[in-house]
């Protein structure tokens, strides 16, 4: 399962800097206004988290309740193909989604964008909920759910780079990536809650209905918030640019000046470096290696396993200690070590290691709780009595710590690795050729994952071990260290006669090259403030 778009990972900070006390004062007033209204964009936006890690993690669960399969009125021998269906066709919805609303985000701006992907996915909702007993109609419902997903997941992070403060950008960022693990965690826990109910419509009615929350709260949400500063800038709306950079920091003051003569002069930047660019230029050897790299570090994540266990926890969970309720309750715990996991990485991990290392060891280490896994559970097959032995407490215990290592390695870093790889020039269709193969991987293993379970059980985990060694080797080749380069270094990996360092090793920035480094940009956009804030264009 994709973690979340956060593309904005790719931006965190070494240290986000001590924020002053706020007092009375009329500057900390504003301050305090202004820090709220961005933490209210970040709320709204998080419930677009919210919703495309609940709409993900649902499902599995409620694949499994018998009255939804009597209401769908589909046989024992059908269930492999409805699983198949039910999860991959929202993520060929997810990947159609992700793609068709560029156009929409570039031309009628990001909240217009942001609205209509939260119209579509409830509109989704509503045909998944409604009790037609027909799968195909249900079907559609996950489409357009998966439309809506896609779209929003790929509008949310862009809007919240371009209007979050640069102090707490990546912690906002990493905000979004935890709400949507707090989604899979609450669809987990709804699936084992209603688990107990009569075996009525409303069981399975109720965790799909749920969805609706969320996605329309991001809606009504967006309805307060302003257009992206930036995209107005693009556009040539200035003064429009101006009130709502004002609003969301409450401010009109030299600092909020000197920031807007930095965005404007950034977009003029991007429109010069990107002028007359033409796609035949991605396939221009440098470029399309960047390509080939982006596309297989989004097909490494979704290789390793972790995307299956996700999206059919409670079957593989029986797999190793055999049929039951428990196996919703193993699910729900495995819902909430993600959180805690991603948690972690965003305190401990982001942006403190190198990016190599941690994909490096990271597959390497699910390799050997995923063959580990599949030994145990050739050898000690659960005895389908309701007893949990103590082969499956091991297994059991080796899943939750893959899913650990995921999320502290290929659950978040592809997402920089791919943005950071390309230059300014092809950044944004690289980075959409990126989450393309996320989609499109994605839904290759929601779609695929029930049949491979049928086909070769327990060798399931030995097939996502195998694959994960050959990961490892991808990366150690393949993959280049990005972490602490300028964009000129990352660029100059990229030439042919660059040398092979294998290790990744990050070269440090001297604290004097840093420092004058920060000099020379205040002093630009000063001289900006000061001649362009009401430069109307």
């Amino acid at each position: 399962m994709p973690p979340h778009p956060a593309q904005s990972y790719a931006q965190l900070p070494q240290q986000d800097p001590v924020e002053p006390a706020l007092g009375t004062s009329p500057d900390n007033l504003v301050s305090r206004r202004g820090l709220l209204r961005t933490y209210w964009l970040a709320a709204v936006l998080c419930c677009g988290g919210m919703l495309f890690g609940y709409d993900s993690g649902v499902i599995g669960g409620v694949l499994t309740f018998d009255s939804f399969q009597n209401d769908f009125q589909y046989s024992h021998s059908e269930k492999t193909r409805v699983s198949s269906i039910a999860v991959g066709i929202q993520q060929a919805g997810a990947l159609f989604g992700c793609f068709v609303v560029w156009p929409l985000t570039n031309r009628g701006g990001r909240r217009a964008a942001m609205m209509a992907s939260s119209v579509v996915f409830c509109i989704g909702v509503v045909l998944e909920v409604i009790n037609t007993h027909s799968l195909p109609v249900f079907y559609l419902g996950r489409v357009i759910c998966g439309v809506g997903v896609g779209s929003s997941s790929t509008v949310i992070p862009i809007y919240m780079s371009e209007m979050s403060p640069k102090e707490i950008r990546g912690r906002l960022g990493s905000c979004y990536q935890l709400t949507f693990t707090i989604g899979i965690l609450a669809s987990y826990w709804i699936d084992y809650g209603v688990k107990f109910m009569p075996a009525s419509a409303l069981q399975w009615q109720i965790p799909i209905g749920l969805q609706m929350v969320p996605g329309a709260l991001m809606g009504l949400g967006v309805l307060t918030l302003g257009e992206s500063v930036r995209w107005l800038i693009a556009k040539g709306h200035y003064d429009s640019a101006w009130r709502s950079l004002m609003w969301i920091r409450a401010s009109d003051s030299a600092e909020t000046e000197a920031e807007f003569a930095e965005m404007k002069h950034g977009v003029e930047e991007a429109r010069h470096a990107t002028a007359g660019f033409k796609l035949q230029e991605l396939l221009e050897w440098p470029n399309a290696h960047r390509l080939l790299l982006g596309f297989g570090l989004f097909m490494a994540q979704q290789s390793t396993g972790a995307t299956a266990m996700a999206y059919f926890g409670p079957q593989f969970f029986a797999m190793v200690v055999g049929p039951g309720d428990k196996n919703l309750l193993l699910t729900g715990v495995f819902g909430a070590i993600k959180v805690v996991a991603c948690a972690l990485f965003v305190v401990f991990i982001a942006e403190r290691f190198g990016r190599r290392p941690l994909l490096i060891w990271g597959a390497a280490f699910m390799s050997v709780c995923m063959i580990a896994t599949a030994a145990v559970v050739k050898e000690r097959r659960p005895p389908g009595d309701g007893v949990v032995t103590g082969a499956g407490i091991g297994t059991v215990a080796l899943i939750y710590l893959d899913i650990i290592i995921f999320n502290f390695s290929w659950g978040p870093l592809p997402w920089p690795c791919t943005s950071e790889i390309f230059p300014t020039r092809i950044r944004e269709p690289g980075v959409a050729f990126g989450v393309g193969s996320q989609w499109l991987w994605n839904f290759v293993w929601s779609f695929s994952t029930p049949y491979v379970m049928a086909g070769i059980d327990w060798a399931t985990f030995l097939l996502f071990g195998l694959l994960d060694l050959v990961i490892v080797v991808f990366v150690y080749f393949c993959i280049k260290e990005t972490a602490g380069k300028t964009l000129e270094e990352i660029n100059a990996m990229f030439d042919p006669m660059a040398p092979v360092d294998h290790w990744g090793l990050v070269p440090q920035e001297t604290e004097e090259e840093t420092v004058q480094q920060k000099n020379m940009k205040s002093g630009h956009v000063e001289a900006m403030a000061r001649d362009d804030r009401y430069d109307d264009g």
